[in-house]
């Protein structure tokens, strides 16, 4: 397998994006921009089961964009960095506006005559 940093950039992006490509994940990133959460909190915010949520901390972790703090029985997540907050409020900015593009192009269209669509 080819060190990380020997890869091109283009293949670390890919993988990168590859981490964010499940709603799980995603969700926990955005509870995590809010502020640092218990595993426990999360699981009810979420809705997924505890194993499952355990193994996308897992992923999350491995990719970097995640740390655990356990205290207690407790363990406490958040983010390695406000970026990946940036990075998400980003996401968000470019859907809000390709579905604002979306529903304008719809807008922006004839209705099909359907009194005369059906006489036929």
């Amino acid at each position: 397998m080819v060190e990380a940093s020997r890869q091109p950039l283009y293949r670390m992006k890919a993988d990168f994006f590859k981490t964010l490509g499940h709603p799980a994940r995603i969700r926990v990133l955005e509870l995590l921009s809010e502020r640092e959460h218990a595993v426990s909190e999360m699981v009810t915010e979420i809705g997924i089961e505890p194993a499952n949520l355990s193994q996308q901390l897992s992923v999350l972790r491995r990719a970097g964009l995640v740390v655990a703090r356990r205290d207690g029985l407790s363990v406490t997540y958040e983010l390695t960095s406000p970026r990946v907050a940036e990075l998400l409020a980003t996401a968000r900015a470019i859907l809000t506006s390709v579905i604002a593009g979306q529903a304008e192009t719809l807008e922006a269209r004839p209705l099909p005559d359907l009194v005369n669509a059906t006489k036929g």
